[in-house]
């Protein structure tokens, strides 16, 4: 037997994510002696908040049929399978990668770990979407990958930005 997630459990899923992305970025912040380099941090932890206030007001526009439950899961099993998911998918938010930050990276080993995580977040999105089908609201899981895109694409500016200065 199969499972079918709904847009909205996606949703719920991807603002657990932005979340621990923000964190990744204060984590970092935390660790960085340079005033400046803090600063910068500091903004890209609030980008994420700014993602996950997008997340939140897209998810507004999920319609009944895409909040129903598709199974009978009286314990709420599926919701706590995706947080899992959400914390051990090895991509953006993942609770390890601010972890494993010592304080010893540079300005750019920090973009380069935020777009691979990033990556990893479409890679997993992707594969979900596969899960939700058209009916409880697939087409609004490609919001969010076409978000998580736009994060590799700033981030990857970001980057060129502080590997020519």
């Amino acid at each position: 037997m199969s499972y079918d997630f709904t847009a909205n459990e996606i949703f719920e899923t991807a603002i657990r994510i932005e979340e621990g992305g923000a964190n990744f970025y204060r984590r970092a912040a935390e660790l960085q002696t340079d005033e400046q380099n803090r600063d910068f941090l500091q903004k890209l932890a609030a980008m994420e908040d700014a993602h996950k206030t997008a997340f939140i007001e897209i998810q507004k526009g999920v319609t009944e049929a895409e909040k129903s439950t598709t199974v009978f899961d009286p314990n709420d099993e599926s919701s706590m399978y995706l947080a899992a998911m959400a914390d051990s998918h090895g991509g953006e938010g993942s609770p390890s990668a601010a972890n494993a930050l010592t304080g010893q990276e540079t300005m750019e080993e920090i973009l380069t770990i935020a777009i691979g995580l990033e990556k990893e977040s479409i890679l997993f999105y992707l594969g979900l979407r596969d899960l939700v089908p058209p009916k409880f609201g697939q087409m609004k899981v490609d919001t969010i990958i076409k978000e998580e895109r736009k994060h590799v694409i700033q981030l990857d500016t970001l980057l060129r930005k502080k590997k020519s200065s």
